[in-house]
């Protein structure tokens, strides 16, 4: 027996269609991996099911739970439904937690009021789907805040929220997509406990067809608000019969065509960087201590050469990149630029901050909204003794625009008027527009569609050929490592554990947490 049934589901916002005649099945103890990218109509699918649709939207087909259609309920009827019968996982988790309460209010609210159990049961629930989710009182006592909390861990206080009153069917939407390889397959891992124990349904919904494709039982492919392609996950990877289908699991493995860069005279050289933040007082009069976020890291990247740093969440990679930068002050060691050497304590001259940029993982949030293009890629500028102006600065932003494949006309246009990958493109437009020799890629990839970061990894592979620009890929993504760098470094907890050429470490990685890092990656393979 199905525990959820879509047949024929029609969406459309303002008059415009969005959804087109949707037809899935799950049945309770499964999991439904719904794949598509973004504006596929996936997000659109699940609020549906919850009824949470905006505002101007109409609806048509029927959406049944365990039998009973809920396209007819009442808006009071559903609030009853929503958190009892079925769960949602949002994305985000600190947008969906609220930072002035304590994650053991938050997760007794959903039992208090879709439960209707008192304050101090729907305490004592709380604690144990902490508990559950794998944040255990002794270590992550309720009375914590979200802010506290690591991204993983703030996954799971949204996951105990979502399976309080343990609903028949628990929607995941892009729950990991912002989480390092083994925090990401923690989440997986847990989601999947909690199918198998409770018997519910599961619709994991995500991008990436290889974070799914492994651990779904049913797959439907979605595009333009249509399901392409849908079965059983191993007929689907075994078969591939649609394109769309081929083609986000090319993307899903793509490697540039790229050159391999030589090992020539350093560009940067970092020796012996320390880096450390003072942490509060202990008691009223204690002492203030220290913490030690980068700890005697040396390495460097000769000139074209490409190079990778991963690791998990908070073991230094973006502390680094600000120390490179001269964005934050060292405590120890020193940064040599083209043979320049910048000692702890000392300001980075201009003239050798402007040989390197850096690309940011969220481009909408590292541009002003109120400016426009043309404005915003000039920001560097400020670094040149002399900028451009007139005619030559019209000459510099058209140029750099066409360098990432967008339009001079781009210029006059507002950040908010571009997709998420041309928003990337004008980030590295960016960067590349006073012709620095590295440009530093935080996490730049890591929330893009898999044929959008495909695209962009090529982009990279032919910018690096053209102007024989060196990178340093910071990321959690070993699939982007294994794309488009030379060489790896892996560090943990400040420390550079591993490092050598990107396929030996792959092939043959000598430290544990290298090993770890890489049994958690997911691996999309396609089924015999």
């Amino acid at each position: 027996m199905s525990l959820l049934r879509i047949r024929d589901l029609d969406v459309s916002i303002h008059g415009k269609p969005v959804l087109d005649r949707v037809s899935l099945e799950l049945a309770p103890g499964h999991v439904l991996g719904i794949i598509g990218e973004s504006g596929s109509g996936k997000s659109m699918t699940a609020l549906s099911i919850m009824d949470l649709l905006p505002d101007g939207s109409g609806m048509s087909g029927s959406i049944e739970l365990d039998g009973n259609d809920l396209t007819g309920l009442s808006e009071r009827q559903m609030c009853d439904i929503r958190g009892r019968d079925i769960g949602m996982i949002f994305q985000e988790p600190m947008t969906a937690l609220n930072p002035l309460r304590t994650i053991g209010d938050q997760v007794a609210e959903t039992v208090r009021i879709h439960g209707g159990a008192g304050r101090g049961e729907a305490a004592r629930i709380a604690g144990d789907m902490l508990e559950r989710v794998g944040l255990p009182r002794e270590k992550f006592p309720p009375t914590r805040y979200p802010h506290e909390l690591s991204g993983g861990q703030r996954q799971r206080v949204v996951i105990a929220m979502a399976i309080a009153l343990q609903p028949r069917l628990l929607i995941a939407d892009e729950p990991t997509t912002a989480l390092d390889v083994t925090t990401q397959a923690g989440i997986l891992r847990l989601l999947r406990r909690l199918v198998l124990e409770d018997g519910m349904g599961l619709i994991l919904i995500t991008h990436d067809l290889a974070v799914v494709s492994g651990n779904a039982d049913h797959l439907a492919i979605m595009r333009q608000g249509q399901v392409v392609e849908a079965g059983p996950s191993d007929k689907v990877m075994r078969a591939l019969r649609h394109p769309y289908t081929r083609a986000l699991f090319e993307a899903s493995s793509h490697q540039p065509d790229r050159t391999a860069g030589h090992v020539g005279t350093p560009l940067l050289e970092a020796r012996n960087m320390v880096r450390d933040y003072v942490t509060p007082r202990k008691g009223l009069f204690g002492a203030h201590g220290t913490f030690r976020a980068v700890r005697d890291v040396s390495f460097s990247i000769s000139h074209g050469e490409s190079l990778g740093l991963v690791g998990e969440s908070g073991c230094g990679k973006s502390t680094l990149t600000r120390a490179i930068l001269g964005l934050e002050p060292l405590q120890g060691g020193s940064v040599h630029v083209d043979g320049h050497p910048v000692e702890a304590g000392q300001k980075m001259p201009k003239d050798l901050r402007a040989k390197m940029q850096v690309v940011f993982q969220d481009p909408y949030g590292s541009f002003n909204p109120r400016h426009r293009v043309g404005r915003l890629v000039t920001e560097p500028f400020h670094l040149l003794d002399n900028p451009p102006k007139g005619a030559e600065r019209k000459a510099a932003i058209d140029t750099a625009l066409t360098d990432v494949g967008l339009h001079p006309d781009d210029a006059d246009r507002y950040i908010h008027e571009f997709s998420g990958g041309q928003r990337q493109r004008i980030a590295i437009a960016r960067a590349l527009i006073i012709r620095p020799q590295l440009i530093i890629l935080d996490e730049a990839v890591s929330a893009l569609d898999v044929s959008i970061r495909a695209q962009i990894l090529d982009l990279l592979a032919d910018l690096s050929g053209r102007y024989g620009l060196s990178y340093l890929f910071i990321t959690h993504d070993l699939t982007v490592v294994q794309a488009i760098t030379d060489r790896v470094m892996v560090m943990q907890a400040g420390e550079i554990v591993e490092t050598g050429r990107t396929e030996e470490v792959f092939a043959n990685p000598q430290h544990e947490y290298t090993r770890t890092l890489l049994a958690a990656a997911p691996v999309l393979e396609m089924s015999a």
